[in-house]
């Protein structure tokens, strides 16, 4: 086997932990539901997440579409677009700075990949913190700051376990710098947090977490799975949040396919300020289309929040898939009069009014 093809199937078994797979057998299969009995559930009548065989499910099936050796064939297969990805020279500005930890302005500020720093409701909140290279992905565009710069922050968001928004390195660095930060994680991944000494609530889907008074957040679905080894495939949770104070309300994403509980999310807390939305790894389409939002799909999702502003987030600090690093932020562009879409550089300041 060429170095390259060596290469490649270490990449593939790198990226199974991003994205995932599992089988769909048909055996007889034991049914639970979870939840956290100290949160309040907001949906009425939700019994509290399905678990299927242990395995937490979408739409309380398993519904995964690939498996590993579709990985593996894209991996071996020829990128159609790899010509056109070799020649895109995009790269991520980067407004270095910490002014943005200084101020007491209400804002979002994007750190790169599907790291925010928030400030809102006399709060500070970083999500999905990931500030360093992957194990055989490099990070493509720098930190706006010194990780150690990243101080007096109140809480972290984690959306689910995938190593590129789960990075135990950099939550490491955050909870030295910030020994009363408070995560508020998925269901059934606090077992981290719990062995680094990090205070941590953990949710199902609708429910709210306690956060004190000034500032709300509850945890909502999303359409994704997880796994970061050989057998804990779906073990924990993922999930998308929601962010509301005064008189905002913020949606992060996280990682999702496109589905309907877009537009639920719209009917439990009506039009959404500040979408933040995953925009890239979305090629090729028979691997991506369950885990990933294209822009498209990002915008029809965005649509279906009734979003007042659009922010990008997801594409181009690491490349984790086929298209062109920078083929998102050009159908963004394209769409830019019909959308109110704001497109953050890494370290620039967005005031939240």
């Amino acid at each position: 086997m060429s170095k390259i093809k060596k290469i490649l199937l270490l990449s593939a078994i790198v990226l199974l932990s991003i994205v995932g797979f599992n089988d769909n057998s048909n055996s007889d299969k034991m049914i639970e539901y979870k939840y956290n009995t100290d949160l309040e559930i907001i949906k009425k009548g939700w019994k509290g997440n399905i678990l299927i065989d242990d395995e937490f499910a979408n739409n309380g099936t398993k519904d995964q579409k690939f498996t590993p050796f579709d990985i593996l064939k894209w991996k071996m297969s020829k990128n159609p677009q790899a010509l056109e990805k070799k020649d895109d020279n995009f790269a991520l500005k980067v407004i270095e700075n910490n002014d943005f930890l200084k101020s007491q302005e209400d804002m979002i500020v994007w750190l790169g990949h599907a790291t925010f720093f928030i400030r809102i409701g006399g709060k500070t909140i970083i999500t999905d913190p990931i500030f360093y290279d992957m194990p055989m992905v490099k990070r493509l565009a720098a930190m706006p700051c010194e990780v150690s710069d990243l101080n007096n922050i109140d809480f972290l968001l984690l959306s689910h376990g995938h190593r590129d928004h789960f990075d135990k390195k950099s939550i490491t660095a955050l909870h030295q710098n910030n020994p009363n930060i408070e995560a508020l994680v998925p269901l059934k991944l606090a077992d981290f947090f719990d062995k680094e000494k990090i205070t941590n609530q953990q949710a199902g889907w609708y429910q709210k977490f306690k956060t004190g008074a000034g500032i709300e957040i509850y945890f909502m679905p999303a359409k994704h799975w997880n796994r970061r080894g050989a057998f804990d495939f779906n073990k924990t949770l993922w999930g998308s949040f929601i962010i509301k104070a005064n008189g905002k309300t913020i949606y992060f994403a996280g990682d999702t396919a496109y589905g309907e509980h877009f537009s639920e999310i719209n009917r439990f807390f009506g039009s959404i300020d500040y979408c933040l939305m995953p925009v890239g790894a979305y090629k090729p389409d028979y691997i991506m289309k369950e885990s990933h939002i294209s822009p498209n799909e990002a915008l029809k999702a965005f649509s279906d929040l009734k979003g007042e502003t659009f922010i990008p987030m997801h594409y181009a600090t690491y490349d984790l898939a086929d298209e062109p690093l920078g083929e998102p932020l050009r159908i963004l562009q394209e769409n830019n009069t019909k959308y109110n879409i704001k497109i953050l550089d890494i370290g620039e300041q967005f005031k939240i009014n």
